[in-house]
């Protein structure tokens, strides 16, 4: 009987399901179905990516699917023939990384590639294997006035003569040694006496000494012995001299997992994944040492001079009963970046903390440091080539006696050099938009960097004299221009793309080396039939000014004025730090279809670029400073003022979603704005920011221990008993980055609170970034449903 009455109850909640998938569908007015474009790339097309060039710019590189098969391969362009073709293994295995470390005149090249070393040279592409082990070798760079090559082997380090190939090891880090049992006063006696009593027992003690000798001596001929004391060694270097190893011992104090079960296995039963831990973790300590090889002695390189070091941040000014300890502030040391000439070296170093950058000549002679370059933040510091969400852009200027670096001193991340010995800085770029991946060019007498210089929502491609001065824009399509420049940088092949066109690649002529204006040619097409069907919406780039009297972007979509329900639904995308309001395909694909399914069906969608948003400076990005939820939240609510005074919607018919920062701000909406919004669905959502990571958090709302005011105020779990609209809430139950624990935690909430307006919808196999297509259509289809009932109760 029992069974019985689990398998009606099944087939009742199947049943709920699929006549609600159904209803939702009935429901849709645009030729376009939810299901179809939820297909993702089968329905768009699978786009071209990670492009790379052989090293004699003769072929392009690229990843495409032109098969439907389940991954992407890599394909090749030959400039000779114009011919694409796909790359088999063996050719694949045997091509040089394109991530490589080259010698001054760039006649070597060399690089790691499946966990062995190889030696190109360029002058007759000639290959050397340096190593073919089982082990991974690592970090190959030139050393010994470029005679060797230095490598890691595990802990250690080795180098490698390119003219003999004789391999040496140069370090010797251990473990540590289980230290003898001290002997007490009468074991001593005991033994001493033994040894004075029998002569065999001298004999061997006089033995096993001259033994010890010879071993000591033998142990000058090899590395120094280094301890690592229960440490983890890092960023191992060779000098450029090869006299100097350079060194990071770091040090991770234990923290908690959380442990999120997998409910769907192969085995019928559930797994346990232990994941990451929450915010609030200890800091690990960083050290960097230096063993002088000759000399054979160890010695650290000492922090206590940075400029700032004993930082007490303002935030504590409001806790005055709590005292603040951050005794060892460094939370990051980089490895030394060397000046061509190998006479000078600088280090990064970054605060655990977050607010502070410091940039410090090295004396590798006796490891004391001198700043260059001191940048502080009182929120965090961060930016386009700074880090956080960024990979690091910074090296010596050709003269070898400058350093070239990115900084949002001036509000938005720009370029500078910097003169190590007069400390002389100098903007080579400035203005009101922002500078990436800048690189110098082979002649060293320009720079070349993708900019915003033209909108805050185009990227394009420009040159630029080496000491600063007039950027000449190289690029001419509105959109988005993802440029890989050829090694002889005689060509461009660029990754395009626009808000209604998915990403291609083009190629085109360096007009800086021809000499004159260069056409574009388009090597690939990979949008289906099916995608082409629909005359997709170039959404409307607008700017509305908010409450505190900002300039806020965002990406307007209107319905034709036949269908127009004077509804609007806002969408607030992931990430915080992340621009979609901008003139390129979307990384929200799926979204941007689906908002054209709403526009479609008559209604008005807003996507904001809300504060905390990339791609508009540093007041921008920190606007969220210690209140998540703040003006981040009104920026939304602002956007819908917007749209009742312009564009005609009613009050009564708002609407709100969005996915993990997205779905955060969805929930502080339907609990603090609750007169705005109507409707919300929250996807994969962070309901307390205490329960999410440390390194993304900690940089907005510092540690619950040290800032619990900024968390309380910033996490909607706090603040449930403001819902009053209809909210649906959406998460994958094996999610590792935003936990489902929780919206469980919030649901339980909502339980205690007798909240009775919200469902949730969970889906068992999905993680943070759903996989499965018919995930995805569940749960837009959810989501279409919930603005149908709840903004045109249809």
């Amino acid at each position: 009987m029992k069974k019985q009455l689990h398998f009606l109850i099944a087939l009742g909640i199947a049943f709920f399901f699929l006549t609600t998938i159904s209803y939702a569908q009935v429901g849709n007015k645009s030729q376009l179905s939810i299901k179809e474009i939820m297909q993702g790339d089968d329905f768009v097309g699978h786009l071209p990516s990670r492009l790379q060039w052989s090293d004699d710019s003769k072929i392009l590189y690229f990843n495409w699917n032109t098969e439907n098969a389940i991954s992407d391969s890599l394909y090749t362009y030959k400039l000779s023939s114009e011919e694409i073709s796909k790359v088999n293994f063996e050719t694949q295995w045997e091509m040089p990384s394109n991530r490589a470390i080259f010698n001054k005149d760039k006649s070597k090249k060399l690089y790691a590639k499946n966990g062995d070393l190889f030696l190109l040279d360029l002058s007759n592409y000639a290959k050397t294997q340096i190593t073919n082990t089982l082990a991974r070798e690592s970090n190959p760079h030139f050393t010994a006035n470029e005679s060797k090559v230095a490598y890691r082997n595990g802990n250690n380090l080795f180098t490698w003569e390119i003219s003999t190939g004789k391999t040496v090891q140069v370090t010797d880090f251990k473990k540590d040694a289980l230290r003898d049992k001290p002997v007490d006063d009468k074991d001593q006696w005991l033994k001493d006496d033994q040894i004075e009593m029998f002569n065999i027992l001298q004999e061997n003690k006089e033995r096993k000494e001259e033994e010890k000798k010879y071993a000591d001596q033998s142990k000058l001929k090899r590395p120094l012995p280094i301890p690592l004391k229960g440490m983890i060694v890092m960023s191992v270097q060779l000098s450029p001299d090869g006299n100097y190893v350079t060194y990071i011992m770091t040090k991770r104090s234990p923290s908690k997992q959380t442990i999120v079960p997998q409910w769907v296995s192969e085995s019928g039963y559930t797994g346990d994944q232990n994941t990451r831990s929450k915010v609030g973790d200890k800091p690990a300590t960083y050290k960097m040492f230096i063993y002088d090889i000759n000399n054979r002695k160890t010695y650290a390189v000492e922090s206590d001079s940075l400029e700032g070091i004993d930082y007490v941040p303002e935030y504590t000014l409001d806790y005055p009963d709590k005292k603040y300890e951050n005794k060892d502030r460094i939370g990051s040391i980089s490895a030394p970046v060397w000046s061509e000439d190998g006479q000078r070296a600088f280090i990064e170093i970054n605060s655990n903390d977050y607010k502070d950058r410091w940039l410090a000549l090295l004396n590798i002679a006796d490891g004391t440091i001198e700043t260059i370059e001191h940048q502080h933040d009182e929120a965090w510091i961060a930016g386009p080539g700074i880090g956080w969400f960024s990979e690091k852009a910074l090296g010596w200027m050709p003269d070898d006696r400058s350093i070239w670096f990115v900084s949002e001193v001036s509000g938005y991340a720009h370029l500078y050099s910097k003169d190590v010995v007069s400390k002389k800085i100098k903007a080579l770029t400035k203005g009101k938009f922002e500078v990436f991946t800048p690189q110098i060019s082979n002649d060293k007498k320009y720079w070349y960097f993708t900019s915003s210089k033209e909108h805050s929502g185009e990227r394009h491609f420009y040159s630029m004299p080496i000491n600063g001065g007039k950027a000449q824009r190289i690029t001419t399509m509105t959109g988005n221009n993802e440029v890989e420049l050829s090694p002889d940088e005689k060509y461009l092949a660029i990754r395009y793309s626009y808000s209604n066109k998915p990403w291609e690649i083009f190629l085109m002529k360096n007009p800086l080396i021809s000499g004159q204006d260069e056409n574009l040619v388009q090597i690939t097409k990979s949008t289906t039939e099916n995608f082409k069907n629909y005359e997709w919406r170039v959404p409307e780039n607008i700017t509305f000014k908010a409450e505190d009297g900002a300039k806020v972007h965002a990406r307007l979509y209107q319905p034709r004025a036949e269908v127009k329900n004077k509804a609007a639904v806002i969408f607030v995308h992931g990430a915080g730090y992340l621009q979609n309001a901008h003139k390129w395909w979307s990384s929200y694909g799926r979204e941007y279809m689906f908002h054209n399914i709403l526009a479609d069906n008559g209604y008005t969608v807003l996507d904001i670029d809300y504060r905390a948003s990339s791609g508009y400076g540093r007041d921008w990005r920190t606007g969220i400073y210690r209140h998540m939820g703040g003006k981040d939240l009104s920026d939304q609510v602002d956007g819908v003022k917007h749209l009742i005074d312009k564009y005609d919607i009613d009050p009564e018919k708002a609407g709100i979603y969005g996915g993990s920062y997205g779905g955060f701000i969805t929930l502080m909406a339907m609990f603090n704005e609750p007169k705005t919004f109507k409707a919300g669905a929250a996807l994969r959502s962070v309901t307390d920011w205490a329960h999410y990571n440390h390194g993304y958090t900690a940089r907005i709302l510092n540690t619950p221990a040290t800032d619990s005011l900024a968390y309380r105020r910033s996490s909607p779990i706090y603040f449930a008993e403001g819902l009053q609209g209809k909210l649906l809430m959406l998460h994958g139950m094996i999610d590792d980055n935003v936990h489902f624990q929780d919206v469980v935690r919030l649901s339980q909430r909502f339980i205690e609170l007798g909240k009775e307006d919200w469902e949730m919808a969970i889906f068992p196999v999905e993680r943070h970034g759903f996989t499965k297509a018919s995930s995805w259509t569940d749960e837009y289809t959810r989501i279409f449903k919930l603005f149908q009932e709840t903004l045109l109760d249809k």
